[in-house]
């Protein structure tokens, strides 16, 4: 059995904490809206649905905080959007963290109730929908997914994009999980990512938990099995989709697609549609976020590079669309992604 990666349990949200893994299991309690954007910017928790839901619940513990000072409606209002905008900042690449805070913003606006605490029950209400959502979300998109991959497949996948980067199952995981419970999974390979190593961590983790055939490989590996025609296909997650099909994922994901172009391997995305931004027209406009220069000179609390040396940490990159085999949603699956196509999944 996976371990839980959030639980929300008598007004406190308890995070599994993903730096830990896979040598502890344990519970980090966030019982204020800035602890949860913490625990965010941190990578207690990541992967963009799981932030996106956590987010959610921050926000609905600054609800509960602010109605025990039972000020007006208004003041009530304008220090969740203060809470809000503090969330937003945690993380500034994965969508679906500004998409969960949205929808619970939207609830607040549909109430006209004036009763502080009844408002913030109809927002934890939210929180708890969106997460119960993504679990289906999950499982349906895991099953759409799993009519892409052929019996007997040799799958690559990269950073972790599963059970522990979601509210429960996975996207790209949840695809292969699917497909294995089919019996057409072989083996999947998993890139360790560097520099934070959550393919290393945390995607071999829910493999060998599943009893799923898995090798770890360096990130660097990937050419060299391609060409040896032991990867039939790519499949990674998404943390920003744009209009158009552009995909930030993992930096390291771009590579991953030129490869599988470069050796006819379909190069596969899947997310669900609370990842797409339609409102950036292409990739170009997807802010990536820039992490700090100790996660590449050290490791483990032990320097690796010299003392002075500079060093550049994008968290992600930017796959065109046009390197897209198909875009898998829990709507449907969407082959060579195009702008079109990507809002006929909103129609």
């Amino acid at each position: 059995m996976m371990p839980d990666t959030l639980r929300w349990e008598n007004g406190c949200l308890k995070l599994l904490d993903q730096r830990l893994l896979p040598g502890e299991i344990v519970y980090r309690s966030c019982r204020t809206a800035e602890q949860v954007a913490g625990a965010i910017n941190k990578m207690v928790v990541r992967g963009a649905p799981a932030i996106g839901i956590s987010a959610a619940f921050g926000l609905v513990l600054a609800a509960y905080r602010v109605a025990e000072e039972n000020p007006g409606r208004r003041e009530f209002v304008l220090a969740l959007n203060a809470a809000s905008e503090k969330l937003r900042r945690s993380r500034p690449t994965a969508v679906n963290l500004h998409w969960g805070l949205q929808r619970i913003l939207a609830r607040l606006e549909e109430s006209d109730s004036t009763d502080l605490l009844e408002l913030a029950a109809c927002l934890e209400e939210e929180a708890c929908s969106i997460f119960e959502e993504d679990m289906v979300t999950n499982r349906r998109l895991g099953d759409l997914g799993a009519e892409l991959i052929p019996p007997g497949a040799s799958l690559l996948t990269h950073c972790n994009a599963g059970a522990l980067a979601t509210g429960g199952y996975g996207t790209a995981l949840g695809v292969i999980r699917s497909a294995f419970k089919q019996g057409k999974v072989l083996r999947v390979y998993a890139s360790e990512t560097r520099p934070f190593l959550q393919g290393a961590r945390l995607t071999s983790f829910e493999l060998v938990r599943e009893g799923i055939p898995s090798t770890l490989i360096i990130d660097n590996c990937a050419a060299h099995l391609m060409a040896k025609r032991k990867v039939d296909l790519v499949i990674v997650g998404a943390d920003r989709i744009a209009a158009n099909g552009d995909t930030a994922n993992k930096i390291g994901t771009y590579s991953l697609a030129v490869l599988a172009r470069h050796h006819r391997i379909p190069f596969y995305v899947a997310a669900p549609c609370s990842t797409i931004d339609r409102t950036l027209p292409d990739g170009e406009k997807i802010v990536i976020e820039e992490r700090g220069p100790e996660e590449i000179t050290g490791t483990g609390g032990e320097a690796v590079a010299p003392t002075g040396i500079e060093a550049y940490n994008p968290a992600f990159d930017v796959t065109p669309a046009a390197l897209v085999s198909a875009l898998i949603t829990e709507k449907a699956v969407i082959r060579q992604p195009d702008q079109d196509k990507v809002n006929s999944l909103f129609l």
